[in-house]
């Protein structure tokens, strides 16, 4: 189970660098708009410290970690819903993903041209979330057009969700005009379920990305605050990545100069670890492990699966042919130090079919198929 992140922005925020640092894929990053066109797409593990400590205990022969996949879409312009730029080229691409990353410039370098001459953040993010509400809007009109045909259909289950649609359809209609996201608009939870089947872009989770110079890595500018404080109205996460930085820690061939390149600039963490653990959480996902003399692996699973369902991740027969898991957490590995006295202690469990999995435990499945 992949996350497939979309990376969005204005034309020269630094998404195509950001995209070339983070996942050491080549990306064409020049000074003009529209430099990518074709998404480029790169694949990235996910770092999580939880890995080495159960391999220190463990001591397998191998690691391997869960991925992120991020998708670099070409840089949207006002009037993008309407054709303008790379239009509907970039919203069809955006439109696959399954989150999205919000590249915003909060950098000043008058050698950088800026598509709007200034540097403005909520200006900025306004322009491309109003495309997107606008593009939005361009489907749901479509959909309102076909339900009074879809009020008239014979089928039982069309025309009921015809009709739970229809007031829905209505109300988001409103506040699109408004260029109000549809994940920011009215609708329960459950409303939003029932129009899952349009896809919309302003219903996708979003995290805003603040693309700073050196200085703002460590210390905070006026700009990033201002992506914060737009953030928090619509309940986004925020991360601050300084590209030009993550391109020379990238640049590194080993961990130990990364390391020290890293110290040297005051950062604890790099960009990337940062960004593909927010990624990661941010649609739900969470991480089991299967750890054994051979490797430790670790295994995506979406929040609430529940054992047949997460051994399925691994292999469909592992969930037909489901009989029971063999269960730890992290938490108690870490604690007593070893698989043998997680048994002592009475902390190693056997569930069943109904067993809910929770982010860090550590399974074995028994199956037959």
């Amino acid at each position: 189970m992949a996350l497939n992140c979309g990376i969005v922005g204005l034309p020269n925020v630094g998404k195509s660098t950001i995209f070339s640092a983070i996942t050491s894929a080549p990306a064409e990053a020049a000074n003009y708009p529209f430099c990518t066109i074709e998404p480029n797409v790169g694949i990235v593990a996910v770092s999580d410290p939880r890995m080495q400590k159960i391999a220190d205990i463990i001591g397998p022969e191998k690691l391997i970690p869960t991925s992120v996949e991020f998708v670099d879409i070409a840089g949207l312009v006002k009037g993008a819903s309407k054709g303008e730029g790379l239009g509907n080229q970039f919203l069809g691409h955006i439109r696959a993903v399954n989150a999205i990353i919000h590249v915003v410039r909060c950098f000043e370098d008058g050698d950088i041209i800026h598509v709007h001459g200034k540097v403005d953040p909520k200006d900025d993010i306004e322009t491309i979330n109003l495309e997107l509400a606008f593009a939005d809007l361009e489907v749901v009109e479509k959909k309102l057009q076909n339900i009074p045909k879809l009020l008239k259909s014979q089928n039982k289950e069309v025309l009921s969700l015809a009709k739970i649609q229809l007031p829905l359809l209505e109300k988001l209609k409103i506040e699109l005009e408004s260029g109000v996201a549809a994940r920011n608009s009215s609708l329960s939870d459950e409303d939003k379920a029932a129009v899952a089947d349009l896809n919309l872009i302003t219903m996708k989770k979003v995290l805003y990305l603040c693309n700073v110079d050196e200085e703002g890595v460590t210390n905070e500018n006026n700009h990033v605050k201002t992506v914060r404080e737009y953030a928090a109205k619509e309940n986004s996460e925020v991360q601050v990545i300084c590209g030009k930085l993550e391109s020379e820690i990238a640049s590194l061939e080993s961990l130990e100069e990364k390391k020290e390149f890293m110290e040297a600039a005051g950062i604890e963490e790099s960009g990337l670890d940062k960004l593909t653990r927010a990624a990661y959480h941010m649609i739900g996902l969470k991480t089991y492990f299967t750890a054994g003399v051979k490797e430790v692996r670790a295994w995506t699973f979406q929040d609430g699966f529940k054992a047949p369902q997460c051994a399925g991740v691994i292999h469909t027969d592992f969930e037909r042919g489901f009989i029971k898991a063999e269960v730890f957490s992290y938490d108690d590995l870490i604690k007593f130090g070893s698989e043998a006295k997680v048994k002592e202690a009475g902390k190693f469990r056997v569930e069943g079919k109904e067993y809910v999995v929770h982010d860090g435990d550590i399974m074995h499945f028994r199956f037959n198929v």
